[in-house]
């Protein structure tokens, strides 16, 4: 056996289907590696949740991972990167991953070196927390942000209501706020969020640039690789899913956000 590889999956978890958006990326990227999803769909949604409360799911969600014997964790549900990855980081030794910042590292490359604004959208426990906006303070100093809630995307994309002509009105009122104040770069804080980006890109100014946090967990997860001398797989083992309740609601759903990945096996877990 060639020891300069290591066969153990990777761990993605979210709160339902969302990170599915994230899974997605990651299986292009990283054609030889196997992951394991989890959608906590029994406590979906986080995003109404309080932060003692997110901090205990994302706990439990990363423990059954764990068991699943995984080499790494991508926390893909931005409310659990936002209030749950500190405590996180301090309960495991495996490297772990949030969406937050590689979202707003990304932001800033948009801006590619120029002055300008961003802003940001998410749930409503993603918002309150700032962590977007905290980041970006960080990272980019002095660089106006604007964030916003819109919580009523989730459940548009979770019914496939992305084609109808309420949809459209929804999204212009959601978003009324950046075409009265146009943003250069625009964060889709929350995973459900890349579903709808045709439909938020046609509404906002022509030069705005979105900024979805999938592509970028897949750069950060290379780098991660890199960095923390995580061994890739020689080759993919396959994609393990699991959920906390309705796996064929989940299955459903998933069908809309990997149509290119038929979901064959679900598996309901106890936390």
């Amino acid at each position: 056996m060639n020891t300069s590889y290591d066969s153990r999956p990777i761990g993605i978890f979210d709160s339902g289907v969302g990170g599915l958006t994230v899974l997605q990326e990651l299986l292009s990227r990283f054609p030889q590696e196997g992951f394991v999803y989890l959608g906590d769909t029994a406590r979906v949604p986080y995003g109404t949740k309080s932060p003692a409360t997110v901090q205990r799911y994302t706990i439990q969600v990363a423990e059954l991972l764990l068991q699943q014997n995984v080499k790494g964790l991508v926390a893909a549900c931005n409310t659990a990167s936002a209030l749950g990855l500190t405590a996180l980081r301090a309960y495991t030794t495996v490297p772990v991953l949030g969406v937050i910042e590689p979202g707003c590292q990304a932001a800033i490359r948009a801006l590619q070196g120029k002055t300008g604004r961003i802003g940001v959208i998410g749930t409503h426990a993603t918002i309150a927390s700032k962590a977007y906006a905290q980041t970006l303070s960080v990272l980019l100093p002095e660089c106006p942000v604007q964030s916003l809630a819109c919580p009523l995307f989730v459940p548009v994309v979770e019914e496939g209501w992305t084609s109808q002509p309420s949809t459209q009105l929804l999204i212009r009122e959601s978003l009324q706020p950046f075409i009265d104040t146009p943003v250069d770069v625009l964060i889709l804080g929350c995973t459900h969020y890349p579903i709808l980006k045709p439909k938020i890109s046609s509404i906002l100014n022509p030069g705005t640039v979105l900024v979805d946090s999938a592509q970028a967990v897949a750069l950060s997860l290379q780098q991660l690789i890199d960095t923390q001398n995580i061994r890739p797989a020689a080759q993919r083992e396959g994609v393990r899913f699991y959920v906390t309740d309705a796996a064929v609601r989940f299955r459903e759903v998933a069908a809309r956000f990997l149509p290119q990945l038929p979901i064959e096996s679900v598996e309901v877990v106890d936390l």
